[in-house]
Parts: structure tokens; sequence; C-alpha cells
């Protein structure tokens, strides 16, 4: 198990372990910090989820819309359908990293909510095109407004929750993701029955309806959503201070760590870690994106169902994936341990993928469905939660949690292909880039776990590189995750 040193030249609150409540410095003896843990999820996190839900639910529609004659009254051949769905990862790669630069200037209420009233008129607007080019031109730019929400939530957890608190929270996204894949399910299904209504397709009803609520979630996330611990309006003036020194207990959390630098910045394109966590997550989200978008195809691919069936046969899918998760990324931030559930839940899928590549009957198949799923939330989601807690400085943190959402998200971009309609039932190639590459990814993972424990041994030790022997305890905690004091979660 990876423990930080506490850092008490920076807060009077004492270390603690993860499962103790009630902090135990006078200054703050009368507040329990369970409580206080209890206001910022229910403040924070109903909303935060409620942001990503919709997020996803209006990106990935155009798979449920494609079960509704999309393809037939846009006239789309050939390739064209997985064109409009990649084409949307773009703009939303251009803009990952610049939109997390400008969280703070711009403010997260004002940012987000901007970004949320945006997406939903957009994403509404899906439903009235009416050709090929148009479709591309409205994806294209629902790329632009979304890059910034995912990466921008991320970040902005850490303004909030500790690092042994990061990983569950997080996770809540994930189960976001996981209700949007269900929920998106039942919704088309339901709304597709408006076929015909006012003279529109059932797709067309889908992007509409499912598009509106996001403008009004804009509106509501503007007045409720707090920018950081100072401007939490349902924290008193002691609960404020509280929730500031929790962070500090852990080395590297400095003050000047918490504000944005160019130095920091570069310092993440400078870092072989971090390039590591791109490559990685690109694997991963290959799978993300590759099961959310196509989980319908691939099922109506392992027999004759009706469109109904369908899409309620993706439910338990999602259901299971999430629960998993949840359970997984609790366990992992009680054990600031992530890189072994990464190795083992990235086993998991990579077995559900060779279960859809086998030659097997349509129930062996859907039961590697479930497999995938079991994997697909921890393998994804842990990473995203590791490598912000191994990146104590604000502009480190943000740069790097922005490169690696970018190099993840290329994989929408190649995931759009890899399941042509042409490959059914079984999509072979599909299945044995998603199997390939989620290994990858695992493997990855794998070697940062042993890198990251054989480096705190060494710490542990005593080791320190000769330009940091000459350097005072002060400077040696502005080096960040670069100290010989610092230790890594693994």
């Amino acid at each position: 198990m990876a423990s930080d040193t506490p850092d008490m030249s920076e807060s009077k609150i004492m270390a603690q372990e993860a499962s103790v409540g009630v902090a135990t410095d006078l200054t703050f003896s009368a507040i329990d910090e369970k409580k206080l843990l209890r206001k910022l999820d229910a403040h924070i996190i109903p909303l935060v989820m409620l942001l990503y839900t919709f997020s996803f639910l209006d990106r990935v529609n155009i798979g449920n819309a494609r079960l509704y004659n999309l393809e037939r009254d846009l006239g789309l051949v050939g390739n064209q359908f997985q064109v409009a769905v990649s084409i949307f990862f773009v703009t939303y790669l251009l803009f990952e990293v610049p939109s997390n630069l400008v969280l703070k200037p711009l403010t997260p209420s004002r940012y987000i909510a901007f970004i949320a009233f945006a997406w939903g008129i957009i994403a509404t607007c899906t439903g009235f095109v009416n050709s090929y080019g148009a479709l591309i031109a409205v994806r294209l730019i629902l790329g632009v407004v979304e890059a910034g929400l995912f990466p921008g939530l991320n970040v902005y957890l850490t303004f909030f929750y500790t690092k042994q608190e990061l990983a569950l929270r997080v996770g809540y996204l994930f189960v976001s993701a996981a209700i949007a894949g269900a929920l998106g399910g039942l919704l088309a299904y339901g709304i597709g029955q408006m076929e015909g209504i006012s003279g529109y397709s059932g797709w067309r009803w889908i992007m509409i309806i499912e598009g509106l609520p996001s403008i009004v979630l804009g509106v509501v996330t503007f007045f409720l959503l707090p920018n950081d611990v100072n401007h939490a309006y349902f924290l008193t003036p002691d609960e404020k201070k509280l929730a500031i020194a929790r962070h500090r207990r852990y080395y590297g959390e400095t003050e000047s760590a918490q504000k944005y630098s160019k130095q920091d910045m570069l310092a993440a394109f400078k870092d072989w870690k971090v390039w590591m966590f791109c490559v990685g997550q690109f694997g991963v989200d290959t799978l993300l994106y590759g099961y959310s978008t196509f989980l319908p195809t691939i099922i109506r691919g392992l027999g004759q169902w009706s469109t109904a069936e369908i899409q309620l046969l993706t439910i338990p899918c999602y259901f299971v994936g999430a629960i998993t998760y949840m359970g997984i990324a609790y366990l992992s931030d009680r054990q600031q341990m992530r890189g072994v559930f990464c190795v083992i839940f990235g086993a998991i899928s990579v077995v559900g993928y060779g279960v859809l590549l086998s030659d097997s009957s349509a129930g062996v198949h859907y039961f590697g469905c479930f497999l995938v799923a079991t994997g697909l939330y921890v393998i994804v989601g842990l990473p995203l939660a590791w490598l912000p807690n191994n990146t104590p400085r604000y502009g480190k943190r943000t740069t790097a949690n922005g490169m690696q959402l970018t190099s993840g998200n290329a994989a929408g971009i190649m995931s759009s292909f890899i399941y042509p309609s042409t490959d059914g039932p079984r999509y072979i190639v599909g299945n044995a880039v998603s199997l390939s590459l989620v290994g990858m990814g695992a493997c990855i993972y794998g070697f940062l776990w042993y890198w990251f424990a054989r480096e705190n041994k060494k710490r542990d030790g005593g080791f320190m590189k000769p330009e940091h022997e000459s350097l005072s305890e002060d400077e040696l905690a502005e080096l960040g995750d670069d100290s010989p004091r610092y230790k890594y979660t693994i």
C-alpha cells in the first residue's frame, strides 16, 4: 500500500487514514470530516453525474438512431455512417487540452454551464439535418463544445476531493456513462415509437428530445455549480478551511503547486510516464467507444432480435459494468492501489473479446459482452484517477490529464471504423482489434505499477538524485512528484 508523508509545514491538520472520519487537530476538532465529505457529495456529485450522463447520451445516441432509419433518410452509403460517428472526435481532440487550461480562468460554473447549454442546442439541431454534409457539420461543432466537459470535470473533482477519494468520484462519471448507455437504449425504443409524428422519422425525435434536457441543465449548472471550495455556498467557513487543509496533508500539495505555471505545463510534456498513460488510454478507450457505440449492432448480429429486444439486451451489460467499477473504485481508494486492478480487469475484458471471437452460440457471445463490460469501466476509469493522483502540481496535472484524455479519445476515431455492418454477425476485425489494444493497455499499466512500486522502494531507502542533495525541505516539496520525498500511488 502506498502512503503519503504528511506535510506539517503546510497545514495544521494531522495526517490520518482514509477510514478515520474526524480531524484530529484542535482547529477542526468540532468538524466531522465524514459529514463534510457527505456535503460535498450531495451538492457536487449529482450535478456532475447529470452533466456527463446527458453529454454521453447526446454523443453516442447516433448509434441508437441508426436503428431507426437514419442511414436511409440521409442517404448514407458505404462507410459514411462511420465517418459521421468518428468526425466528432477530430474537433473533440483538438480542443481538450486548451479547454482544461481555461477552466480556472473562466471559472467552472460559467464554462461548464456554457458547454452544457451549447451542446444541448447542437444535439437538438441534429434532429433537423437533411443531408450527409449537414450531419458532418453538426458532429464537428458538437465535438468542439463537448471537448471541455469530461477533462474539465475530471480536474474539477480534484479541487474538492483528496487522492484517497478521487477514484470513487471519477467512478461516478463512468456510472453516468453506463446510465447513458442503458437509458439511451430505453429512451430510443420509446421515442422511436414516435415515427411519423409531424412527418419526422423516429431517429429525428430521438435527437431532438434527448438534446433538450441539456439546455436546461446548462442554466441550472450556472447557478448551482461552485467554482472551488471557497465558493462552495453550502459549506460553513470552518468547513471550507478544513476542505482546503485536507489537501495540504499530502506531500507536494504546497500553495504554489495549486497555481498554474508554464513550467509545470511543460513538465507534463517532458514526462515519459504521462506519455505511457496516454498510450495506455488510447488502447482501453478503443474498448469504451467501440463498445458503447456499437453494442446494439453487436447484439443485433448475435441472433434474430427485434429493435426493442436489442435495446433491452444492452441494459444488463451496462449495469454489470457500472456496479463492478463502483465496487473496485471504492476498494482501490481504500487500498491506494490502481495498477493491480487495471491488470486484472483488463485481462477479464480480453477474455470477453476472446469469447466474442469464438465460433460459439449467441448465448455464449452474449456472455462475452458481459465479460467485456465487467472490465470496461475499471480499466478505462482507474487510470484517469491514477495519473492525477501522481501529479500534485496543478499545471502539470491539468495538462497531463488533458493529454491523457486527448490520446484516449483519439481511439474514438478508429473505433468507428472497426465495426462496419458488412462484418456482421461476428465482427471479427472489430473484436480482434479491441482485444489487442485492451491487452496492450493492461500491459502498460502493469509496467507502470511495477515502476511506481520500485521507485517508492528506492525513495524509502533514501535515494536522492545529485541535483537534489543541496535543496532544502521546502524546495524539495516544490518539486512535486519529482521530489525524493514524494511517494507514488501504485
